[in-house]
Parts: structure tokens; C-alpha cells; sequence
């Protein structure tokens, strides 16, 4: 079957697209990567791709708040865009890496659907509990409360993932406990933090730097309903390769991919 493409947006600020449009192509895909300018001067490009990634960096400089200005130009400029990849009829996904989820919360398609009191946020990204930017290589889980495969598309099959993280404005932070129950009944926190390569998913919020940013119900990504609109903020294109695990000399067995090549792979597959 054809290759899906894959919209790797760019912005200005924007630094990690061209190792996610890597991370696509090594798993099958067709990749282009295009500025958020040009889509602007020619809505109708969105039609030539299945997938729409906003990859991690720092869009806009992340003025304001982290991907608050790059959200607010989709909004009033490419809501038509937005809209198909999202509530289109099913035949696209979307995925938010990093500066990417934080354009998905702000734009609110990653909490749809939940209650919560007209005009009011169900959830955002806020701060790390430090207050400063933390780089480090973290231990991911994955929640398959919305079934025995999970209710994120880009998710099937993966446990765990060790992946490397880098933000200062990543916690999840739910505005009531409430809104938090509604997500995880449904599957839809469904990466978290862990202790470990040996630990399940946890509630009860765990220290740092197992948790490097405070995140609610240890939330490292968050899917919408139908599972096919992903946002996490650990970077999983940074870890494609065996080499690029920290330890990789010291392993006595070298698997043949980096755990986040998976995800990408899931993306490419669920086309078939």
C-alpha cells in the first residue's frame, strides 16, 4: 500500500522537526517537513498528508507560555486545518511532541469532551515544580484502562519506553479531581512516569526526579477520545537508535531499534 505522509510542522523557534521527520521515514512514512507560513498561504496542502506531527522546540520563542502563540496562530489562521486532522472522518492522526503537546493543550483538542465549566480549561501544562528547565532521561509506562490494547493509536503494544525529556513548562496539572478520574476512566492518561523499567502505572504522585516535573497522576501524555490525537512530553524521535540510549556501551545485548521508534511504526501501521 502507498506510504502515508506526514506533515512535520515548522514555526519559527521550531528545532527537533527534522529528527521527528527521521524518525517517520525510518518507520515507513513520507515526510515533509513545512512551515507554518506557507500552510497559511495555502490551506489546501493540508490535504496531501494523513498524519499532522508538531514536533518539540521552542515555537515562538515560547513567549507568553509554552506553545501559547503557535496554538493561537492555528486557531485564527488554520482552524480549517486543525479541524480536518482532528475531527476529520477518521483517517488521520495527529501527534505533539514536547512544544507540540503544549500547541495540543492550548488548543484544546487533547481534553475535548470533559467536563468542565464553560470557558474553563479541563487541564494545562504548567510549570515543572522546580521552576526551571529539567533534562533527563525518563522511565514511561503506558495505560490501558481504555482496553486491552489501550485507547492511544500510537501506543499499541508498547509497556514501557525509556525516553529522554527536556521542558520547563511540562506538568500536567488537572483542574479537579473530578476532570482527572473522567481522563483515566477512559484511558486517555495514557503515558506516565515510572519508578523504573520494572513498575506499573501509578496514581499517587511519584518523587522526583522519577516524575521530573510534578505532573498529576505522574501524566506524561494524554490522548483525545479516539485515541488517533496524541501529545506526550518526553521526545521519542530522540531515541530511535540503540546508540542513543546513555548506557548503550555498557549493555551486553543491544536491542535493534531505540524504544521510540515503535510509536512511529504504530502511526505508519495503523494505516494498513
Amino acid at each position: 500500500m502507498p506510504r502515508p505522509r506526514v506533515l512535520v510542522l515548522r514555526a519559527p523557534g521550531t528545532n527537533c522537526d527534522e529528527e521527528t521527520a527521521y524518525a517517520f521515514e525510518r518507520a515507513g512514512a513520507e515526510c515533509e517537513r513545512v512551515h507554518v507560513n506557507r500552510l497559511a498561504e495555502n490551506a489546501a496542502l493540508k490535504d496531501r498528508y494523513q498524519i499532522l506531527c508538531v514536533p518539540g522546540g521552542f515555537s515562538y520563542g515560547d513567549d507568553i507560555a509554552a506553545g501559547r502563540i503557535l496554538a493561537t496562530r492555528l486557531q485564527n489562521h488554520l482552524a480549517d486545518l486543525v479541524d480536518t486532522f482532528v475531527h476529520g472522518k477518521g483517517d488521520r492522526l495527529v501527534l505533539g511532541i514536547c512544544n507540540g503537546m503544549q500547541v495540543l493543550m492550548r488548543l484544546g483538542v487533547l481534553t475535548e469532551n470533559v467536563a468542565a465549566a464553560e470557558g474553563e480549561q479541563p487541564a494545562t501544562l504548567a510549570w515543572n515544580n522546580h521552576g526551571r528547565f529539567e533534562d533527563r532521561w525518563v522511565h514511561l509506562a503506558t495505560d490501558t484502562a481504555g482496553g486491552e490494547q489501550g485507547a492511544c493509536a500510537f501506543l499499541r503494544g508498547i509497556r514501557h519506553m525509556y525516553l529522554p525529556m527536556a521542558h520547563a513548562e511540562g506538568k500536567f496539572v488537572a483542574r479537579s479531581e473530578a476532570v482527572l478520574d473522567e481522563l483515566k476512566q477512559a484511558g486517555r492518561l495514557c503515558l506516565r512516569y515510572t519508578r523504573d523499567a520494572d513498575s506499573g502505572v501509578e496514581d499517587n504522585v511519584i518523587e522526583f526526579p522519577a516524575n521530573p516535573n510534578g505532573a498529576d497522576a505522574n501524566v506524561a501524555g494524554v490522548c483525545d477520545a479516539s485515541g488517533r490525537v496524541f501529545g506526550l512530553m518526553p521526545h521519542p524521535e530522540r531515541h530511535i537508535d540503540p546508540t542513543q540510549h546513555p548506557y548503550w556501551t555498557r549493555r551486553t545485548k543491544q536491542p535493534e531499534v531505540g524504544d521510540g521508534l515503535a510509536m512511529f511504526q504504530n502511526a505508519v501501521n495503523w494505516f494498513e
